[in-house]
Formats: C-alpha cells, sequence, structure tokens
C-alpha cells in the first residue's frame, strides 16, 4: 500500500481537491447571490459553471485566499457577460403572468424571496456600473483592489461608483419611507 509521502502527486492532487471543496463551500453562496443580483435566470446552474471552470485552475491560484476568491468572481463575471452577450442573440421570452397561474398557495420561492425582490428591485434601477460595483463589493463581498481588477477599474473609480450607488439606494428608500404612510 502506498503512503501519502509515497506519492507527492496524489497529495497535490488531494490538496487541490480539499481547496477546492473548501473553496465551493465558502464561495457558492455569495456566487450565487452575485449571479441573481445581475439577473442570470438560473444562478445555481451558472455558479455550476463557474466552479466547474476554476477545478482545472485551481493549483494554478496565486495569493491565497483573496486570489482565490478574485478569481471565482472574475470567472463568475465573465460568465455574467457571456450571459448578456447570449442574451442579446436570442429572441425575446415571452412574459410570464401570475394571474393566470392556477395554483391556490403561493411559491415557496415567492416565499423566500419576497423581501429580497424589493431590494433587487432597487438595484436595478441603478447603473449598469454601479449595478456591477455594488454586487461584487457587497454581495460577493470583494476588496476595493479585487472588485477593480474584475471591473478593469481604478480603486478610485470602484470607490466613486459604489458611492453614489449607496447614496442613490438610500435616496429611493428615504423616499419609500416619506410616501408609506
Amino acid at each position: 500500500m502506498r503512503s501519502v509521502r509515497d506519492a507527492p502527486e496524489d497529495r497535490d492532487a488531494q490538496d487541490g481537491e480539499s481547496l477546492f471543496s473548501e473553496a465551493y463551500r465558502e464561495l457558492a453562496p455569495a456566487v450565487r447571490g452575485y449571479l441573481r443580483s445581475r439577473g442570470v435566470p438560473d444562478p445555481e446552474a451558472v455558479a455550476n459553471d463557474v466552479f466547474m471552470a476554476l477545478y482545472p485552475r485551481i493549483g494554478t491560484v496565486r495569493g491565497g485566499r483573496a486570489g482565490l476568491k478574485t478569481l471565482v468572481f472574475t470567472i463568475a463575471h465573465a460568465r455574467t457577460v457571456d450571459h448578456y452577450r447570449e442574451r442579446a442573440r436570442t429572441p425575446a421570452m415571452a412574459a410570464y403572468h401570475p394571474d393566470s397561474e392556477p395554483r391556490s398557495a403561493p411559491s415557496a420561492e415567492d416565499v423566500v424571496l419576497g423581501r429580497g425582490t424589493r431590494i433587487l428591485g432597487l438595484i436595478e434601477e441603478l447603473s449598469p456600473d454601479q449595478r456591477e460595483v455594488i454586487a461584487l463589493r457587497v454581495i460577493a463581498d470583494l476588496s476595493l483592489e479585487q472588485t477593480a481588477a474584475i471591473t478593469h477599474r481604478s480603486t478610485g473609480a470602484v470607490k466613486q461608483l459604489q458611492r453614489r450607488a449607496l447614496l442613490a439606494l438610500r435616496n429611493r428608500l428615504d423616499r419609500e419611507e416619506e410616501a408609506t404612510p
């Protein structure tokens, strides 16, 4: 029987699989949230694609956890861009009308996402650049530097976009509170 010391390539493979599993456990929820906030219709499937693209590259990651997180969200960003490019080339889908739905109880998704829908609606009102920065900074919990690297902007530009987006969100929430009796 071979021991781990006798087979360094097996140990490297085990370390890579362990790192991949850990990355998936820690980052998959944030990746799905990021994809959902960017309007990807099936965030679970695309998140799986992100991690499938990460798997062969797991051994080449530099920069520790921060480097891994940056790579994961760089792949997620690329998949989001791919989604919108593909969407631009495909015909428009027919709208779903919930009034025509024969269910007698609300769907589980509506119950779970009821409050999140309001926030996503507010985020959708932001400019595309502001939405991207908010999704990466707040939902994906990336640093300024990581967000700047993914979006190909300076950290100053990311700070400014984030500040403007948060001010816009605060103003919209204030207006909604004033309008509510």
